[in-house]
């Protein structure tokens, strides 16, 4: 597992080793709920499932789940409060305690959790903050890991999810933005586009943003150049 500046890229999350914490973003729990699609195994199974294999991967201290946790806005049904407390339950026994970033899909998290927040400080050096990435967060960082978006990337006529690097994005802080957790989340494919198809303010423009894929079946970080110079060799 290659670590940049102190991040593991990993499958639809990132490893920050100085403190042991994996992140991941837009789980959008009870999607399957609200659409005709399912998975083949099902959400729950399929979430804990991949969850638990990043936690022994990696083996965090701590799990940060950054933002729309849910999926509904309306409120939380059963199976959804279920599958969030497979979840915890699943951070629990690896001992890893779990922390919660609202997302804008969140707004009833809080019948779940009471400690959700608006950003989580997640090393020193360099500080980097975690947030869900819809708004402009308060606490200021000098790299911003968030998600929001879904971004994903079509090589070769498939489609992964991608991870963006931007440098210099936010007030001078890097952001990173991670892909979806879950699978049914179709995000924005950044092969071509443009500005205003990203809705958050931490990314104020795409030219420069760096896609990375990482490649589950033998573990490797494909890194691609900038979209400016890699949309012209499509």
């Amino acid at each position: 597992m290659p670590v940049v500046d102190g991040i593991t890229f990993l499958q639809r999350g990132v490893f920050v080793s100085d403190t042991a914490t994996l992140v991941i973003a837009d789980l959008h729990v009870g999607r399957d709920e609200a659409s005709s699609v399912t998975l083949p195994l099902g959400e729950r199974a399929d979430l804990v499932d991949r969850l638990g294999g990043l936690l022994a991967e990696t083996e965090p201290e701590t799990v940060v789940f950054a933002g729309d946790v849910l999926h509904r806005f309306d409120g939380v049904t059963q199976q959804a409060r279920g599958t969030v407390g497979a979840l915890v339950d699943t951070c629990r026994d690896a001992d890893a305690r779990t922390v919660f970033v609202r997302g804008n899909h969140d707004t009833v998290l809080g019948e779940l959790r009471d400690d959700v927040e608006p950003a989580y400080v997640v090393a020193d050096a360099p500080r980097t903050v975690v947030c869900h990435g819809h708004e402009i967060p308060e606490t200021r960082a000098d790299r911003y890991v968030v998600g929001h978006d879904h971004p994903a990337i079509t090589v070769e006529g498939q489609r992964h999810p991608c991870f963006l690097e931007l440098s210099d994005a936010y007030r001078g802080a890097d952001v990173l933005m991670l892909p979806a957790f879950s699978r049914l989340a179709p995000g924005v494919t950044v092969n071509d586009a443009r500005d205003g198809d990203f809705q958050s303010p931490l990314v104020d423009g795409l030219a420069d943003a760096r896609p990375v894929v990482y490649d589950g079946e033998d573990g490797a970080t494909l890194r691609f150049p900038p979209l400016s110079k890699f949309r012209r060799l499509l």
